[in-house]
């Protein structure tokens, strides 16, 4: 049987991986030298070595056009490594489980922590990887798996991915202490419609409201495709409807803190107890419990990641030609514009706004589209603190 034969490629590390590598003192080393110096053959720096940022290593070329070299350039790894899946980042430590249920306490390879990438964190939670077991349950994460699908958003100038390898999205949302955001569950939902990943929306705590006033917001969703449902983890609503949704899928839940999620997990997951905490009464925020992402098997076929809350949620690689695609709602209508590049705001000819006009196009979503085209890096879900029930009063 022939061995295959790895490709070699030219891979580019961030600023600084060598550390410092240049010698201290070499002004006054060659100031009080007597020794003459061939300045016209010492002034050139080879491109090779220590001080370069790039450097040549056997690797499998999974996607040359992608635009992150995380995905483009999986390290080769060898044949003494084991599959595994990393359940729970800490800092520079990883925690990665075993196929058989084990978990070894891992850190990751200096050659992959130092790709330049544009992620904040090489490895998060959900993703495949190769390990090199050693003693004292210890060892050293050595590949990271292409990952099927990423839920990630932008921070500090940087891609934050927050979960990786999921089938579906559960936006967590809370009908009161807090109240709903209905831009930050519009940018969630944009970013599952990017990422081709499908989301569904949990409103919890729906015992301490009346129904009937979350209506005009489940019907404008529902009418798009997706799944809404009403929960109480208090009382136990829902919860069988939402435990076949999930079953067979890996989800992840997403939320702003406070809204349950981590109580709707105890409903979920057996046996789990999950710490949870009541609200501000000063300024009905919820307090981040859950402080790191974390990957819990449910059975052979069905997992969820729960997730440390959220106070915004600003869009990573959308520009605002691209926002009125993820739109569900906004597309049928865009395609009949004027323009072809009609951006739906300040044109006096469109279709959208039209729809608007007419009543055939839900004045909040677009509303909620302004307010991610006007600053679609900067708007958080703090934007507008308005209860979704006193809007309708």
């Amino acid at each position: 049987m022939s061995k295959k034969k790895s490709k070699k490629t030219r891979i580019e590390f961030r600023k600084g991986h060598q550390g410092q590598r240049r010698e201290r003192g070499l002004t006054e080393k060659y100031a009080n030298s007597q020794d003459d110096i061939d300045t016209q053959n010492s002034q050139r720096i080879s491109g090779k070595g220590d001080l370069t940022r790039h450097r040549t290593v056997k690797a499998d070329l999974i996607d040359p056009e992608h635009r992150d070299g995380m995905q483009s350039i999986q390290m080769e790894a060898s044949e003494s490594t084991i599959a595994g899946r990393v359940i729970r980042v800490h800092g520079l430590e990883s925690i990665v489980e075993l196929s058989d249920g084990s978990l070894l306490r891992c850190a990751v390879r200096r050659v992959l922590k130092n790709l330049s990438t544009t992620q904040r964190h090489v490895v998060v939670t959900g993703d495949s990887v190769r390990v090199e077991p050693h003693a004292g349950n210890q060892g050293w994460i050595v590949r990271i798996e292409p990952r099927n699908s990423e839920l990630c958003r932008t921070s500090k100038n940087r891609r934050h991915v927050i979960a990786s390898n999921i089938d579906q999205i559960m936006v967590v949302t809370s009908a009161a202490e807090p109240s709903i955001k209905p831009n930050l569950i519009d940018r969630i939902l944009a970013t599952a419609e990017q990422n081709g990943i499908e989301a569904g929306i949990c409103i919890n705590k729906c015992d301490l409201i009346a129904p009937e006033k979350l209506q005009p917001l489940i019907g404008s969703y529902a009418q798009m495709g997706y799944r809404v449902f009403m929960l109480s983890a208090m009382q136990g609503w829902g919860i069988e409807h939402l435990d076949a949704w999930i079953r067979g899928r890996s989800s992840a839940v997403i939320g702003q803190s406070g809204v349950g999620k981590s109580s709707l997990l105890n409903c979920l997951i057996p046996g789990l107890s999950q710490r949870v905490q009541a609200v501000s009464l000063e300024n009905q925020k919820g307090k981040h419990t859950t402080t790191t992402a974390e990957w819990f098997r449910i059975d052979a076929e069905t997992s969820i990641i729960d997730t440390p809350g959220i106070r915004q949620f600003q869009l990573w690689d959308i520009v605002p030609a691209e926002l009125t695609g993820l739109f569900r709602d906004l597309r049928p209508f865009a395609s009949h514009c004027r323009y072809p590049d009609c951006s739906h705001h300040h044109e006096d000819t469109c279709a959208v706004k039209d729809a608007v006009a007419d009543g055939r196009l839900d004045p909040r979503r677009y509303e909620s589209y302004l307010q991610i085209l006007d600053a679609p890096a900067f708007a958080s879900d703090d934007a507008d603190d308005t209860p979704w029930h006193e809007e309708l009063e």
